[in-house]
């Protein structure tokens, strides 16, 4: 997908490799899972609270994502672009902060 295709997309890109790659297609593969699992339970007419159950769990599982990524980006991206005098960095972490929040 480029930055044409996603209006929420910069164009910019961070090469992950080793552990840090590892983890997130990990967490990703089973939040995918979840989902595949959702979809099943919803087609075989499974009980509402159940349903509702697995899907907190995948929201959970969403934000314990969101929460990975965005420690491994104030590490990597936010404090390599401070140290090159990028200051626009701050301003994008600040506005990316309350999206996360909710």
């Amino acid at each position: 997908m480029d930055k044409n295709t996603c209006p929420a997309c910069t164009g910019k890109t961070k090469h992950r490799e080793g552990k840090e790659y590892d983890d997130l297609i990990k967490r990703l593969n089973r939040i995918e899972g979840q989902i595949r699992g959702i979809r099943k339970m919803v087609e075989a007419d499974k009980y509402c609270v159940d349903i509702m159950t697995q899907a907190s769990a995948a929201e959970s599982a969403m934000k314990a994502f969101n929460t990975a990524l965005l420690k491994q980006h104030i590490r990597s991206c936010v404090v390599e672009d401070i140290k090159e005098g990028n200051d626009e960095a701050v301003a994008e972490l600040c506005e990316l902060l309350p999206k996360m929040m909710k």
